[in-house]
């Protein structure tokens, strides 16, 4: 399924988003549509789709992320939306963080054949050796990877203070801050946002809940005995 397939509407959002490497992005929905079905990595019935609800979907994310900053995608699965925003945003330093070592392989190969200079490392967010590796981050994303608490518990410690996680989430954005808002406060973060990414060139925007990692609390100094 390359871009020649696409339709107009696609074709014109994936120039407008990809501009001059569309054609590095459009390798990689062929991978996806190929050996990533195989692989079982995408849904057979994911493949008419692969543009609008993940590569375009992942990638118009960046309008949330700063410029030159270092992002690690926990959970990146097939890539998403890692790949995607090493495509978009080759000004990013970007870490795909994945556990499954099937998917760490296929990782590597996508990052060889479009040439693309990222890092890849096996392990979970909530792995010690993991935090001590790759906290710090600007940015922590995530697509499809768990609930809000869950989530935040394992990504706002890979976050710098002032840093911030972008999950891409559905329509349910609003009740899982409703439901999780006291568990991300606990795990260090500010209050919620949601915010819609790609209005000027999707149809359906992609709906990201942004939480700020909070600078920890001061601690007060103990009282001198008398």
């Amino acid at each position: 399924m390359s871009l020649d397939g696409a339709t107009g509407t696609v074709r014109t959002a994936a120039v407008e988003v990809f501009g001059e490497r569309v054609e590095q992005a459009a390798g990689y929905v062929e991978l996806l549509a190929t050996h990533g079905v195989e692989r079982g990595l995408i849904g057979p019935r994911e493949v008419d789709r692969l543009w609008e609800r993940h590569v375009l979907n992942s990638a118009v994310i960046g309008e949330q992320i700063p410029s030159g900053a270092r992002v690690v995608d926990v959970g990146s699965g097939a890539g998403l939306p890692g790949v995607p925003l090493a495509i978009a945003r080759p000004d990013l330093d970007i870490v795909l963080l994945e556990p499954m070592a099937r998917r760490v392989d296929w990782l590597a190969e996508v990052a060889e054949k479009l040439e693309l200079p990222i890092t890849i490392v096996r392990g979970r967010a909530e792995e010690r050796s993991v935090r001590e590796q790759l906290s710090g981050a600007d940015v922590v994303t995530a697509r499809a990877v768990a609930p809000l608490a869950r989530l935040a518990g394992w990504c706002l410690p890979l976050v710098r203070p002032e840093g911030r996680l972008v999950a891409l989430k559905g329509a349910s954005a609003a009740e899982e801050i409703s439901r999780d808002r006291d568990a991300v406060r606990k795990a260090g973060g500010a209050e919620p946002q949601i915010a819609e990414c790609g209005k000027a060139v999707l149809e359906v925007p992609s709906t990201v809940i942004l939480i700020r990692r909070l600078p920890p609390k001061p601690t007060r100094p103990r009282g001198r005995r008398s």
